[in-house]
């Protein structure tokens, strides 16, 4: 409903007009008067209740509700906010000398120049992890190793840009350096009110069904930035398997975790078709590099330029969602986008060859190294 609010200067002249309506003789309204004075006091008092109902009605609506009145609108549907997401991605510990092996326990803590502080994180899969010891070993005569980490506050203040985590928070005898070879890109802030509202209508609209819609939704509601495709009446070795269903995820990361998987799982398990089997899988991760060559003015700074025509290019391959392609005219069209400077961009390779790379529905893209000339 479409409330018929009034400004002051409304609120005083209906007023007037009332009073000398009701009135057998002219009366005096003039600024100054002292009826003037009444009516403008009573006009006063107009605005705040006015305002105030404009408040309730805020707060009472899922439409207009911001915040905290959103979530407890919500929370009447067993609803919540989805929360922040830390972002996560490897980093290489090395050291000096090599002639002892090192240990880098789990939750040993580094961290950028401005303070942004990550924390190793256990991966099984990882064939240096020692879960006696809790950590990861790097062996005699091994100058390296990467580790994965995560971001110690989620959201996207954990988005960091390639090289800049380069500080040893913690105490790692054995290890002397730390550098990241690739940006961070996986951390979310906690779900917006305009994505909490569209998540609502999904929810009403798949409720008490047992559809693909349904299914999207319980994915969706178990992290943000989640990329997933569902391919039905197949098994996982890709044979024909009617009634089963396969849901590939990927969270931005090189694979996702067993934790996230299981989620994933448990949120389907709650809403499948009677009858119907499925699972799921972690997205076919494609290591992407890429070399092309540029032409600038020879009066700018070149280096800058090809430092930010590396980010964009390396923001962008790795935010694809599953299955999207890549076309070489794509990365020539962020390599001028980023600078007007830039006079020719040719010979764009895509792992050693001059064509797209296409992938399947259930594959993800990384950008491994990118060398521009």
């Amino acid at each position: 409903m479409r409330l018929p609010l009034q400004t002051f200067s409304e609120l005083v002249q209906n007023m007037a007009a009332a009073v000398q309506s009701a009135a057998t003789q002219s009366l005096d309204v003039a600024v100054g008067s002292t009826l003037r004075a009444l009516l403008e006091a009573n006009a006063s008092l107009g605005l705040w209740l006015q305002w105030l109902v404009v408040q309730v009605m805020q707060m009472t609506r899922a439409a207009t509700s911001v915040g905290a009145d959103l979530d407890s609108w919500m929370a009447d549907f067993s609803l919540v906010r989805l929360p922040a997401v830390s972002a996560s991605g490897t980093v290489r510990l090395s050291r000096l000398t090599v002639g002892t092996a090192a240990l880098v326990p789990l939750g040993s803590l580094v961290r950028t120049a401005d303070l942004r502080t990550f924390l190793v994180a256990r991966d099984a899969n990882i064939p240096s992890w020692d879960p006696a010891q809790l950590g990861y070993v790097l062996a005699a005569g091994i100058g390296s190793i990467d580790v994965p980490v995560i971001a110690q506050i989620a959201g996207t203040a954990g988005n960091v840009m390639a090289g800049t985590i380069s500080l040893l928070a913690s105490a790692l005898p054995g290890i002397d350096t730390v550098q990241n070879s690739a940006g961070f890109i996986t951390g979310m802030d906690a779900e917006s009110d305009a994505a909490f509202r569209a998540r609502f209508q999904n929810f009403m609209s798949t409720r008490s069904r047992a559809t693909q819609s349904a299914v999207e939704y319980a994915i969706d509601g178990v992290q943000q930035g989640l990329h997933f495709t569902i391919q039905e009446n197949l098994d996982a070795s890709g044979t024909t398997r009617l009634g089963n269903f396969l849901v590939f995820v990927d969270d931005g990361s090189d694979y996702p975790s067993t934790a996230l998987l299981s989620a994933v799982q448990m949120a389907v398990e709650a809403v499948r078709p009677l009858g119907s089997t499925f699972g799921v899988l972690a997205a076919q991760v494609t290591a992407v590099s890429v070399s092309m060559t540029i032409s600038t003015r020879p009066d700018i700074d070149r280096g800058s330029i090809i430092t930010d025509i590396v980010n964009a290019v390396g923001t962008y391959i790795n935010s694809l969602p599953l299955g999207a392609s890549l076309p070489t005219t794509r990365i020539a069209q962020i390599c001028y986008g980023e600078s007007s400077d830039v006079i020719n961009v040719s010979r764009i390779l895509l792992n050693g060859q001059a064509v797209d790379l296409v992938l399947t529905p259930t594959g993800a893209l990384r950008l491994s190294t990118i060398v521009v000339d």
